[in-house]
């Protein structure tokens, strides 16, 4: 294979080209009359003893940073798979249980479940389809404005992650007009790294050349992109592809270090950000292909604007998608174009 890249602009392309549209318009959806106010009587119409974090794939991984913040907010949920939750753990879906479920079609094989199954429990729903059974069975919805999407998660993912950040902004009692400030810069931030991506294609296609195992590894909330960018890669390109805590990367799987193995470490924020550019010198002091996603990168098409704290998970994955791209050109193929799974998973 050549390093020298020509990518397919196909569905999955463009849909990736329309995520700054999507998330204005999913902006303006937020910022309407009422929004903000109905949102938080909702949410503090009972004294919740639980928070139940729920969805699958891509919308289960997007719950990491509302995880966090309701847990600084001083709030006890429990994040769990929806495939897990209906078959195993239901004791914890109760009258006095909220269940924050996302599904960016709201209407995948465990979700529809769960609403058969959690007559007890209050839904809370965030997807992107406003006739889909999660829209129209929870007892308040959220919906995200990113259109119709080819295959893989990516403008419904983005715009999902900008509901739920504004969501935890409700639930901790912050300022509206504040917390729609912050969330504002968000479209024109993931339009201007888009432009990069014509150069950045190419150079990591060069990183990228005779690798066989890609990680994404980090910490907090940060973890959304790190599982997220594994699981696109894998549905984009058919490629062997893991996402990580930095930490779970040091029990184990770093005895597969080797030539053919590249590891992108995302910065991240607070007390873990030592650690992981810790990992991410030994890595390199090792031989081993690694690159650090961040605002302060040394490989430029890792190197993401800087931002609010809560636009961080939003920018997070674009390094991810746009290896997506890369490896798929690689191949001489196009990325994002199904074979064996479907864009709605109507199975269990």
């Amino acid at each position: 294979m050549s390093a020298a890249i020509q990518l397919i602009e196909g569905q999955y392309f463009r849909d990736l080209m329309a995520q700054p549209q999507a998330l204005t318009d999913t902006m303006a959806w937020l910022g309407a009359k009422g929004r903000w106010d109905a949102a938080g009587k909702f949410v503090r119409a009972r004294p919740w003893r639980r928070i139940v974090l729920t969805g699958m794939g891509s919308s289960y991984h997007s719950l990491h940073p509302l995880n966090l913040s309701l847990i600084e907010a001083g709030l006890a949920p429990v994040m769990i798979e929806t495939s897990e939750l209906i078959h195993y753990a239901m004791a914890l879906c109760d009258e006095e249980t909220l269940i924050v479920a996302v599904s960016q079609s709201g209407q995948s094989a465990e979700i529809v479940r769960l609403l058969e199954l959690a007559d007890r429990s209050q839904v809370l729903g965030v997807t992107n389809t406003a006739d889909s059974p999660l829209a129209t069975r929870s007892a308040f919805a959220l919906l995200s404005q990113a259109g119709p999407e080819f295959s893989v998660s990516c403008k419904t993912y983005v715009c999902g992650l900008l509901i739920l950040q504004w969501l935890g902004a409700v639930f901790a009692g912050k300022d509206e007009g504040q917390t729609l400030r912050r969330l504002a810069p968000a479209p024109k931030l993931v339009g201007q790294y888009l432009q990069g991506w014509p150069l950045g294609t190419q150079l990591v296609a060069q990183r990228l050349l005779g690798i066989r195992h890609l990680f994404f590894v980090g910490r907090g909330a940060s973890l959304a992109a790190a599982y997220t960018g594994a699981l696109i890669i894998k549905e984009a390109d058919r490629f062997h592809a893991e996402g990580m805590s930095s930490a779970a990367f040091r029990h184990g799987p770093i005895e597969m270090l080797q030539k053919d193995m590249f590891t992108a470490v995302y910065d991240g924020e607070g007390a873990g950000r030592e650690l992981n550019l810790r990992l991410a010198s030994e890595l390199a002091g090792r031989g081993v292909g690694c690159e650090v996603i961040g605002p302060d990168s040394a490989f430029v098409p890792f190197r993401l604007p800087q931002s609010d704290g809560l636009i961080g998970p939003i920018l997070g994955i674009l390094p991810a998608q746009m290896i997506s791209l890369v490896l798929a050109g690689l191949s001489r193929r196009e990325a994002g174009y199904f074979e064996h799974a479907t864009k709605i998973t109507d199975t269990e």
